[in-house]
């Protein structure tokens, strides 16, 4: 990864140069990013527009585009001109938008040119802390035991936090719970300090706090390895759910037939951006697992790792957006 690093970085010099002709836009660029402003996703992308736009000829202007999803947003990227203008910061949400809306007017494959893949956020299991299954071998059994008589919350169907449900599910022999979806985490929030709703499975920015304040008790943690935000938590696969892992995650994306050389100048000045270490350490804490050293063939093997893991659970599961 660091030889990797190394030469991406050190390849950023040629292409600057070639970035300052003509071949270069000589307008801002545009960050289009297909969330509400504020946001989880609006604020890392925020902060890595403006590292990046220290090692590009122009800035890069983070633009809200929002609606249906991360479709209206993401459509504008898809039909803007191919000269590097136009830039997508996109999430999981990506990955899944073919199997949730079947006629969007885009393909996530075909008309995008994966850049970079800026980090991934990992997902915590949750519980009611008066709920009697106190790790998650002991849910697992009292779920398997009772099938249909639990529920766990949701941020929404088809969000990221419902499929990670389903897949811990599916992943873990075929559990039956019933879904409650909310409009996002916050609202589900009282129902399970209540303890009218035993489980849920959140992002570790909204979990974490939750988790060191005492309010619920959390189970497992979605990453390969323990986190350091939350050593004493363990894996889903320490948990007895081989293989399980589960993230929101934030990617760089232009439109398919934009030129390599824009496609590498914009690649390496993420990667350089990532390499610094207040950018690092300011995504950290907001719990993202940053990637460095990533290549466009690196990010566009990770997107369809994600498509071929998820779109199958939305058709099994047969989730359905509002």
């Amino acid at each position: 990864m660091l030889r990797r690093q190394a030469i991406a970085l050190g390849a950023l010099a040629p292409f600057a140069v070639q970035a300052q002709s003509s071949d270069w836009p000589s307008q801002p660029v545009r960050l289009v990013v297909p969330f509400a402003a504020g946001g989880p996703t609006d604020i890392p992308a925020r902060l890595i527009a403006e590292e990046m736009s220290r090692n590009l000829p122009n800035r890069l202007v983070v633009e809200n585009r929002t609606g249906s999803g991360i479709i209206v947003g993401t459509d504008i990227v898809a039909k803007a001109p191919k000269d590097g203008l136009t830039v997508l910061y996109t999430t999981i949400g990506h990955a899944v938008v073919r199997a949730l809306f079947p006629r969007i007017t885009f393909d996530p494959i075909a008309d995008f040119t994966p850049v970079a893949l800026v980090g991934k956020v990992p997902m915590i299991m949750m519980v009611n802390k008066d709920f009697p299954a106190r790790t998650l071998p002991e849910f697992i059994a009292l779920v398997r035991a009772n099938p249909g008589r639990y529920d766990y919350a949701s941020s929404g169907n088809g969000g990221a936090v419902h499929l990670a449900t389903e897949l811990f599910l599916h992943m873990a022999g075929g559990l039956r719970m019933n879904h409650i979806a909310f409009r996002g985490s916050a609202p589900a929030m009282p129902d399970l300090l209540a303890g009218r709703i035993p489980m849920l499975i959140d992002v570790a920015a909204g979990a974490i706090p939750i988790i060191q304040r005492g309010d619920l008790r959390g189970l497992a943690i979605s990453t390969r390895e323990r986190s350091p935000l939350v050593p004493e938590l363990p894996t889903f696969m320490e948990g007895g759910v081989p293989e399980y892992e589960a993230y929101t995650w934030h990617m760089l994306m232009v439109p398919s037939g934009t030129p390599r050389p824009i496609v590498n100048v914009i690649n390496a000045a993420a990667n350089r951006a990532l390499a610094v270490d207040a950018l690092r350490n300011r995504l950290t804490e907001m719990t993202v697992d940053v990637v460095q050293g990533s290549t466009p063939e690196s990010s566009a093997a990770f997107l369809a790792a994600e498509m071929a893991k998820w779109e199958p659970i939305i058709q099994s599961a047969g989730i359905k957006v509002d």
